[in-house]
This record gives C-alpha cells, sequence and structure tokens, in this order.
C-alpha cells in the first residue's frame, strides 16, 4: 500500500473513532438517564445502572454501525478537502474513482468489524446486562421467562401456560390435528421438561376423538409420562420474547425455515435478515452518495454546507430503505426486494456521476 493509501486509511479510521466515541456516549448518557429511574428499587443502585450501560455497549454499536461509519467516512473525507490535501492527492495523480475505491474499501473492514461484534459480543453482553439487572432487582430468572406462548409444530398446536426457564414448561396442551384440520388428539399436562428435540410430559391426559356416523366419541387415557417429539429448539423458544434485531443471523435463518416449514407468515424476520445481509451494500450506497457532495462543485455551495447535505442525505436514504422494507410488510411485496433496490438505484446513480467526475 502506497503511503497516500496508507494516509487515507489512517485519516478515515481516526475520524470513524472519534465518532464511534461520541455517538455511543450520547447514547449511554440518555440511556444512563433513563435508567435512573430504576435507581432505588430494591438492590439496584447507581453502580448497577452503570454497569448495564456498559455491557449495552457492544449492541448499540452494532445497531449504530451504519450512521457512524457514514459519519466517519464523510468527515475524514471532508477533513482532507478542507485542508486541500484532497486536491494534492488528485494532482499527484489519485483520481475521484480511485479516492471512492479506497474509501469504500475501508468502509467494509469497518463493516465486518461491527458484525462482529454484533454477531459474537453483542448477544452475550446483552444477556449479561439484563441478567445483571434483574438480579439486583430482586428478579430471579425464573420470574423472566413466566410468560406463556402458542407454537405450531407441523399438524400440531402445543400451548404452553408458563415457560419456566425455556426448559420447563407448566400447563401444556398439545392439540393434534390431521390432513383435514380436524382434530384428532388433545394431550394435557402439568409440567413438561424441554430437552431440545422432545417434550417429556408428566401425568398426562390423552383425549382421543374417533368419528362415527352421527357423533363424535371421546375416549381419555392417562400416562405418568408422554413423550412428544417436536422440530423446534431451544434457540427458537428463547427468541419467542425478544424482537427480530435483538436476535442473531443465525436464530433468525432457523426461525424463518421453521415459521415456512409450518405455513406461517415469517415477513417481519426476513425483513430484519435481508436488512442485515444487504447492510454492507447500503452503506456503499450512501457512501457513493456521500462522495458526491464532497467532489461537486465549490463554486457555489462551501464545503460545509456539503458535507452537512451529504451526512443529512445519507441518514435519510437509511431511514427511507428501512420504510421502503416496513412497507413490504403491509403491501405483500417481496421482503429482498424492498430492501435492496433503494440501495441498488441510488448506487447506479452515484456510479455513473463519479464516473464522470473521474473522467472529466
Amino acid at each position: 500500500m502506497k503511503i497516500r493509501d496508507r494516509y487515507i486509511a489512517k485519516t478515515l479510521l481516526s475520524y470513524t473513532i472519534i465518532v464511534l466515541v461520541v455517538w455511543i456516549s450520547i447514547y449511554s448518557f440518555f440511556n444512563f438517564l433513563a435508567e435512573l429511574s430504576s435507581v432505588g428499587k430494591d438492590g439496584y443502585t447507581i453502580l448497577s445502572a452503570f454497569t448495564y450501560i456498559i455491557l449495552q455497549l457492544p449492541e448499540v454499536a452494532y445497531k449504530q454501525a451504519s450512521p457512524i461509519i457514514l459519519l466517519g467516512c464523510i468527515l475524514g473525507m471532508g477533513h482532507l478537502a478542507t485542508t486541500g490535501q484532497l486536491l494534492i492527492f488528485r494532482v499527484s495523480g489519485a483520481s475521484v474513482l480511485k479516492i471512492t475505491l479506497l474509501t469504500l474499501k475501508n468502509s467494509l473492514l469497518f463493516v465486518i468489524f461491527f458484525i462482529s461484534i454484533g454477531e459474537f459480543l453483542a448477544p452475550i453482553s446483552s444477556n449479561l446486562a439484563k441478567s445483571s439487572k434483574s438480579n439486583s432487582m430482586g428478579d430471579s430468572s425464573a420470574s423472566i421467562n413466566q410468560n406463556g406462548f402458542w407454537i405450531r409444530d407441523g399438524d400440531n398446536f402445543i400451548n404452553v401456560k408458563k415457560n419456566i426457564d425455556g426448559s420447563l414448561f407448566s400447563g401444556i396442551t398439545v392439540i393434534e390435528v390431521n390432513s383435514s384440520n380436524e382434530i384428532e388428539r388433545v394431550i394435557k399436562s402439568e409440567n413438561a421438561i424441554f430437552d431440545g428435540d422432545s417434550l417429556d410430559m408428566s401425568s398426562s391426559e390423552i383425549f382421543s376423538i374417533g368419528k362415527s356416523s352421527s357423533f363424535d366419541r371421546i375416549s381419555l387415557k392417562e400416562r405418568n409420562s408422554y413423550d412428544k417429539t417436536v422440530s423446534f429448539d431451544q434457540d427458537l423458544i428463547d427468541s419467542l420474547e425478544k424482537e427480530p434485531e435483538d436476535l442473531s443471523t443465525l436464530t433468525l435463518i432457523k426461525q424463518i425455515r421453521f415459521l415456512s416449514d409450518n405455513k406461517l407468515r415469517s415477513g417481519v424476520f426476513e425483513v430484519e435478515l435481508y436488512k442485515r445481509l444487504i447492510q454492507p451494500i447500503t452503506l456503499i450506497a450512501m457512501i457513493l452518495l456521500a462522495m458526491i457532495f464532497i467532489f461537486g462543485s465549490s463554486r457555489d455551495v462551501t464545503l460545509g454546507r456539503k458535507i452537512f447535505f451529504g451526512v443529512a442525505l445519507g441518514l435519510s436514504f437509511e431511514m427511507l430503505s428501512r420504510v421502503a422494507s416496513a412497507m413490504a410488510l403491509g403491501l405483500d411485496f417481496s421482503p429482498f426486494l424492498s430492501s435492496i433496490l433503494p440501495s441498488i438505484t441510488v448506487m447506479f446513480i452515484s456510479i455513473i456521476f463519479l464516473l464522470k467526475k473521474s473522467f472529466s
């Protein structure tokens, strides 16, 4: 790598780190103010709130990765343009296209870094944050997961009144239906242990429904235990009480596959998955859009205003992309196309402009 390229990369890295620190500090400050309302309850102290905020930092950094990288690149390139260094680079032989490609290459390295944080560190630290807060406030892990749920598993409908800890259920009802959507059997049990592959139900009552010419016959059998094989796993159970954006990419894929296999709607999870998968493409589109303002004509508009408009337009584009993804759910439009079309369109227009600027 040439000295010039290393210098541009160093500048982008420096400004991205500055933006990261400032951005996260602002978020953490307001989150800390929100946590102060809980200070004093049971054993929840200011130190506990501070620990909770610190453990949430990886998740905040991951969710705000796109605007952080965008602002870092715009401010870094804006600094080079303001100090005249960008003009010197161009005079020395670095074209607009080459500088843009170098900016994108460094941005993608940042994306990989933030994705690694979001997929591996953020879930662990977020779970620790929630556990630390619940323990400080006197809530046991059992009391957190007391909500019940309904879930469809093939031709079975399973209702759990209380999810104790993800592996111990209370109040289980399994409804088995046939291909004609007629109920064939109902299994009820007070408790069940979930081992990831099956439900081991104790003291079960099995109601079998038989058909005759004039009426249905219901027979009852009681068993000390009943084992029911299921297709879902522990990750899916844990994800039932989480929002799609709080799930890991692997869990999202499992959730989508499970819902699709059971002929259930998975649009909200698909939107979140595609948004993550095309995040590098979206970021490239936003940076290309911002580079138009960096390399645009300076005769009528000052550089400071260009940077401001570039930042505002880039962030507005990301917001509109999210709105388009959300609209796909209501209009039953392809989540993938709704996620990628805005990025591809802006990228195509920006590339044409930058190519003209590079060869002019």
